[in-house]
C-alpha cells in the first residue's frame, strides 16, 4: 500500500548539544545500579580501615560484578566487572583481616583491589582456571600473601603471590590426574585438597606443603573411592586453622563425613531424616575458636548443630543443637577476637548464640516487611558497651532475589538485585483505562436505550470519586503553577498520565524472575514473580515476549518450551508451563495486529508448535532462519489437523558466511512524510516498504561483512553492500527504521584526505533508501496506489529496486545494541541509540549528524542548510559527553535497548537493560509540545493579571478622553 503525502511542519535542525540537562537527572530518568545476586561464599563484612570500626559489605555476585555496598544505607560505594560478559556464578573473593585491599579471581585472572575506592592494585593472569583463592594470614615476613590454586593442562599448580605486588613468591606443581579443589592453611602447613581417582568414583587427597618454600611435606587420601562423585559433593574446606576441616556428605544424605586437616582419619555424624541439603558455617579469623555449625535443611524445616574441634587431638565433638524450625531459614557466622557467634534468621525472628553455649545472647522479632524468606545471609554481631546487649545486622538474600539488610529485626534497606541479568524486555501500557474502553465498546454494540441507561448508571457510580477529585484540584493547580507537575504527575500508585510518560516496562531475567517497573515513578518495582525457577548453573533463554495491551497481559516463551501468560498490572500468573530439556523452541514470531498480537513458536525443525497455534489461522508469510543460516519465507496451512509448511522463497548465503545480525522495522514506525524536501525545493521520495529486513553476514576467512536488504514477501534482494577488513570477533549490530538502516562494526576504513590511507577502527554505516535517484520521480511505480512485490512492472522489467545513498563514519569506541527512538506520529527527528561498552554509557546520535546526504568536500549551500539541515561531511564522530543519555552514570552490561512513544509527539521513552537497568525520556527535536521546568508560570500569570488590571484602570480614562474629544469637536 502506497502512503499518501502528508503535510508536515518542519521542526528545524535539532540541537546536538545536550541529550539530558543536569537538572533533569533523577527527574526524567532512573537508574538501578546493581551488583547481582550475592553468592554466600563470596560475600562478607570487612573493615577497609584497620583503625576504624566502620565496615563495608563486599560481594562477588553471580553475574561477575565485584562491589562494595555501604551497609548503613545500601548505597553502592564502588563496583568492577571482573568477568568477561555476564557470568553464571563462580569466582573467588577474599579479604585479609586488618588490610585495606581485597583479592578476587575469576577464570584465569587474579586481581587485587583497594577496599575503599575499588582501584585496581595489581593483576596477573595464568594459563589455567583458578580453582581456589585464599589469604595466607601468617607468613614468615608478617606480610599477608595470596594463595592461588589452578589447573593448567591437567597440572595442579599452587602459587603464593606477594600480597602488595602480585609477584610470585613460590610455585608448587604436581603432574597427576587429580582434580584440584581448594587450598587451606594452618600455623605450620599449607594443604591442597584434590579429587583422586576416576570420574564418578573419587576419593579425597590432601597434600601438605611447607609455607615458606612450597616444598612437599606429605600427602594422604581420605575416605574410600566412590564417596565423592564430583567437585560439588565436597561442601566445605576450611580456609585456615579456625576451620581446619574438610567435609562431605554421603550420597543418600544420611551421614556427614568430616576430616580434620593434618590428621589421617575422618569422623562420621548422622543427619536427620528427609535431609535435602547441608551447609557448613565456620569463622574465618585465624584467632577464632575452631568451632563450626552444620545447617541442615529438610523438606519441611531446618536445624543447626554446633561442633567443636580439638586441634591437639584432631577430635570433633558435638557441642549442642539448635531446634528444627519450619521454613527455609539461614545461619551465618561472625567473629570478634576468639569469640564466634552464629546468627539465625527464621521466618519470624533473628537470634544470636555463642559457639560455646546454646543460650540465646540476643533475640529480635522480625518486622512484617522483613519476613521475606531468607536463602542465605552474612552477619555482623557487635557487643555494645557494657557487654550485655548486641547490635546485629544481617545482609540477607531473599527468596524473591532481593538483597536486604535486617538491623535488630527491622528492615533497613532493600536492593532489587534480582533485576540484574535481564535478557528480555517489553513495554506495556498501564491497564488503568482499559476497562473504560471495553465498557464503551460494549455500549456501542447495544441498542440506544440500553446504552443510555448503562452510561447513566456508570456516571452515577462515578460520583463517588468526585470528592477526592475536587480535593485534589487545589494541589494540582499549585503544582501546575509552580512547575511541580510539569514532566511527571506526582500521584501515588500505578496510574496513567496525560503526557504518556507513565508506562510499565516488563523485564525477564536469566534466573526466570520477571519484574514490572513503573517508568513514571523512577523505575519503582511494581511487582516481581518467580515464573520459571532455574537450577544452579542454568539460565532462562527467552525466545519471545509480547504484550497484549487490550487484555493487559504479557506472554513469554523460552528455549526449553517454557510458556507463561502474566497480568501486567499485578504480576498474577494466569497460565504457565515450565518446559523441559526435551522440548526445544528455536524461535518465535509475533503474529497478528496490535489489538491481538500473539507468539507463534517453532520447534528445532522450524515447524510451528501445535499448542502455539491454538486453532488460529495463519495467512501471512513468516520469515525463519534455519540452522544452516538459510533465511526462508514460509506459509503454514492446516490440512485435516496437520500443519503443512510451504516454502515461498529462500535466501542462501555465500559459502563461508555466517549471520551476525538481523534488523527489522519496529512494531511502531509511523511515517510522517513520504518524501524529503531538498534544498532546491524538489522532493526525493522515500522507499517505504513495511516488509523489509536487514541481514548482516560475516565471512571470517575473507574478513568481509555483507549487508543485505531483503523483501520478506517475495524474498527479493533489494540492496547489498560489502565491507572489507571487518573483524568478525567483535560486536556487529544493525538497526532499521523508516527508509534507512545503520550498522556498527570494527573494520578497515580508507581515508578520503588525498592520502588514501587504510586504517582500522570502529565504524558506523548509515544508508538511506529512495524510490529513484532523480528528484520528483516516483520511479517505475509512478502514482500507483497499490503494488505487490510478487508482480513485476513493465519498465524496467522485474521488481523496482530502491536507490541507496550510504555514508560511513569512524568512531573512537565500539557501539552495540543499536536501536532508534520512536515517537507517536513520527514527526520528530529520529535518533540513533547505542551502548558504549567501554564507557558504560548510552549514546544518542541525531539523524542530522549521520545523514548520508551530507556533502563531501564542500560546504552545504544556504538552501541545503535551511531545507535539509545538512552540514559538511566529516569522517569522524566525536563522542561528546553532552550526547550521553546516561549523563555521568555508570551503566554496566547493557544487553538491549527498547524504545516506545509517549503521548506527546516530542518524546520517546527509552530503557536499557542488562546487568543494570536505566530508563529516560528522549526528545530528539526538543520538547516543543511541553512547557519545560524553566518556564516561569508565575511571571506569566503576573503579567496577565497586571495587563488585566491595566485594562480595567485605563478603560474608563480612554472612554472619558474619547468623549471629551467629541465635545471639543462641537465647541
Amino acid at each position: 500500500m502506497r502512503r499518501t503525502l502528508q503535510s508536515v511542519l518542519l521542526l528545524g535542525l535539532s540541537s546536538l548539544a545536550a541529550a539530558i540537562f543536569q537538572d533533569e537527572v533523577d527527574d526524567i530518568d532512573f537508574h538501578h545500579a546493581l551488583v547481582g545476586v550475592p553468592q554466600v561464599e563470596t560475600t562478607f563484612f570487612h573493615r577497609p580501615k584497620k583503625d576504624e570500626k566502620a565496615s563495608y559489605l563486599y560481594t562477588l555476585s553471580d553475574v561477575g560484578i565485584l562491589g562494595a555496598v555501604n551497609p548503613n544505607s545500601g548505597a553502592l560505594v564502588w563496583r568492577q566487572q571482573i568477568a568477561d560478559g555476564v557470568s553464571n556464578g563462580g569466582g573467588h573473593l577474599r579479604a585479609p583481616e586488618g588490610e585495606n585491599w581485597v583479592a578476587a579471581a575469576y577464570g584465569q585472572r587474579v586481581q587485587s583491589w583497594a577496599a575503599l575506592s575499588g582501584r585496581n592494585l595489581w593483576e596477573v593472569e595464568f594459563g589455567g582456571e583458578v580453582k581456589d583463592l585464599e589469604i595466607m594470614e601468617l607468613t614468615e615476613s608478617a606480610r599477608k600473601d595470596v594463595l592461588v590454586l589452578s589447573e593448567e593442562d591437567g597440572v595442579t599448580v599452587l602459587r603464593r603471590l606477594h600480597g602488595a605486588l602480585g609477584t610470585t613468591v613460590w610455585e608448587f606443581r604436581e603432574v597427576s590426574k587429580d582434580i584440584p579443589l581448594q587450598v587451606s592453611t594452618s600455623l605450620t602447613n599449607v594443604y591442597v585438597v584434590s579429587l583422586h581417582g576416576s570420574p564418578s568414583s573419587y576419593s579425597l587427597k590432601v597434600t601438605s606443603l611447607e609455607p615458606a618454600t612450597g616444598g612437599r611435606v606429605d600427602h594422604w587420601t581420605v575416605g574410600t573411592k566412590g564417596e565423592v562423585h564430583e567437585s560439588k559433593d565436597v561442601m566445605f574446606v576450611g580456609a585456615n586453622s579456625a576451620a581446619p576441616i574438610l567435609a562431605w556428605a554421603s550420597n543418600d544424605l544420611t551421614k556427614l563425613n568430616v576430616h580434620v586437616l593434618g590428621t589421617k582419619t575422618k569422623q562420621e555424624f548422622p543427619l536427620i531424616a528427609d535431609t535435602v541439603s547441608v551447609t557448613i558455617h565456620a569463622p574465618h579469623l585465624i584467632q577464632s575458636q575452631p568451632h563450626f555449625l552444620v545447617h541442615t535443611r529438610t523438606t519441611t524445616g531446618n536445624k543447626g548443630e554446633v561442633f567443636h574441634t580439638d586441634l591437639k587431638t584432631g577430635r570433633i565433638t558435638k557441642a549442642y543443637e539448635l531446634p528444627l524450625l519450619p521454613g527455609l531459614g539461614t545461619f551465618s557466622t561472625s567473629s570478634e577476637g576468639a569469640n564466634v557467634y552464629f546468627t539465625r534468621v527464621t521466618e519470624d525472628e533473628v537470634l544470636v548464640v555463642s559457639s560455646d553455649s546454646h543460650s540465646i545472647l540476643a533475640r529480635n522479632s522480625l518486622d512484617p516487611e522483613a519476613r521475606t524468606g531468607a536463602i542465605h545471609a552474612v552477619s555482623e554481631v557487635i557487643k555494645k558497651a557494657g557487654g550485655k546487649e548486641f547490635a546485629i545486622r544481617s545482609a540477607t538474600v531473599t527468596a524473591a532475589q532481593d538483597w536486604i539488610l535486617i538491623r535488630n529485626g527491622k528492615l533497613d534497606w532493600t536492593r532489587h538485585e534480582g533485576l540484574s541479568g535481564a535478557v528480555a524486555a517489553a513495554w506495556a501500557e498501564i491497564p488503568e483505562a482499559e476497562d473504560l474502553a471495553k465498557v464503551l465498546a460494549e455500549e456501542a454494540h447495544t441498542n440506544p436505550w440500553n446504552a443510555y441507561v448503562h452510561r447513566l448508571t456508570r456516571h452515577i457510580n462515578d460520583l463517588q470519586y468526585l470528592p477526592d477529585y475536587l480535593a485534589s484540584v487545589p494541589t494540582r493547580v499549585i503544582e501546575s503553577i509552580t512547575g511541580g507537575a510539569v514532566l511527571v504527575s506526582k500521584t501515588e500508585g500505578l496510574h496513567r498520565d496525560s503526557f504518556g510518560f507513565n508506562k510499565i516496562i516488563i523485564l525477564a531475567t536469566r534466573r526466570g524472575q520477571f519484574y514490572a517497573l513503573d517508568t513514571g515513578n523512577h523505575g519503582q518495582v511494581v511487582w516481581s514473580a518467580d515464573v520459571f525457577p532455574q537450577f544452579p548453573g542454568a539460565a532462562l533463554e527467552v525466545k519471545g515476549i509480547v504484550v497484549n495491551d487490550s487484555e493487559g497481559t504479557v506472554t513469554v516463551r523460552g528455549s526449553k518450551g517454557e510458556f507463561a501468560v502474566i497480568t501486567v498490572a499485578d504480576g498474577k500468573i494466569l497460565e504457565v508451563h515450565y518446559g523441559d530439556d526435551s522440548a526445544v523452541v528455536s524461535s518465535t514470531a509475533v503474529v497478528g495486529s496490535d489489538g491481538s498480537k500473539w507468539l507463534l513458536a517453532f520447534d528445532q525443525d522450524r515447524k510451528p508448535i501445535v499448542d502455539a497455534l491454538k486453532g488460529r489461522s495463519l495467512d501471512q508469510t513468516i520469515v525463519i532462519r534455519d540452522e544452516n543460516d538459510i533465511i526462508k519465507g514460509v506459509k503454514f496451512s492446516d490440512e485435516d489437523g496437520q500443519v503443512t509448511r510451504n516454502e515461498i522463497w529462500q535466501l542462501q548465503l555465500l559459502p563461508g558466511q555466517k549471520i551476525v545480525s538481523i534488523a527489522k522495522l519496529p512494531p511502531h514506525d509511523p511515517i510522517a512524510s513520504i518524501g524529503r524536501v531538498l534544498g532546491d525545493r524538489t522532493v526525493n521520495y522515500k522507499y517505504l516498504n513495511p516488509n523489509i529486513i536487514v541481514v548482516a553476514a560475516i565471512d571470517n576467512a575473507a574478513a568481509a561483512l555483507s549487508v543485505y536488504v531483503v523483501d520478506t514477501v517475495s524474498g527479493q534482494l533489494l540492496a547489498s553492500q560489502v565491507y572489507d577488513g571487518v573483524d568478525g570477533d567483535k560486536d556487529i549490530s544493525c538497526t532499521l527504521s523508516e527508509n534507512w538502516y545503520s550498522c556498527a562494526f570494527f573494520g578497515q576504513y580508507t581515508l578520503d584526505d588525498g592520502t588514501n590511507r587504510d586504517i582500522k577502527g570502529y565504524q558506523v554505516v548509515v544508508s538511506d533508501l529512495y524510490e529513484s535517484p532523480n528528484p520528483n520521480d516516483r520511479g517505475p511505480l509512478g502514482e500507483a496506489e497499490t503494488f505487490s512485490p510478487l508482480d513485476p512492472v513493465d519498465t524496467p522489467t522485474g521488481v523496482p529496486l530502491p536507490w541507496v545513498v550510504s555514508q560511513t563514519w569512524i568512531i573512537s569506541e565500539p557501539l552495540t545494541n543499536l536501536t532508534v527512538t520512536e515517537t507517536r506520529q513520527g514527526i520528530s527527528n529520529r535518533q540513533l541509540l547505542a551502548y558504549l561498552p567501554e564507557s558504560h554509557a548510552v549514546l544518542g546520535i541525531t539523524r542530522h549528524g549521520i545523514d548520508p546526504r551530507r556533502p563531501v568536500g564542500r560546504d552545504p549551500s544556504a538552501a541545503e542548510m535551511e531545507a535539509e539541515g545538512l552540514m559538511k561531511y566529516t569522517p569522524a564522530i566525536q563522542i561528546d559527553g553532552r550526547n550521553l543519555l546516561t549523563h555521568e552514570r555508570d551503566i554496566v552490561g547493557v544487553r538491549g535497548i527498547v524504545a516506545t512513544p509517549a503521548v506527546v509527539e516530542s518524546t520517546s521513552l527509552v530503557v536499557a537493560y542488562g546487568i543494570d537497568v536505566f530508563g529516560s525520556q528522549v526528545a530528539p527535536s526538543g520538547t516543543f509540545d511541553i512547557l519545560g521546568k524553566g518556564f516561569n508560570k508565575i511571571t506569566l500569570l503576573g503579567t496577565v493579571v497586571a495587563l488585566t488590571w491595566g485594562v480595567v484602570i485605563l478603560a474608563p480614562m480612554v472612554r472619558r478622553k474619547q468623549i471629551n474629544r467629541k465635545w471639543e469637536a462641537f465647541l
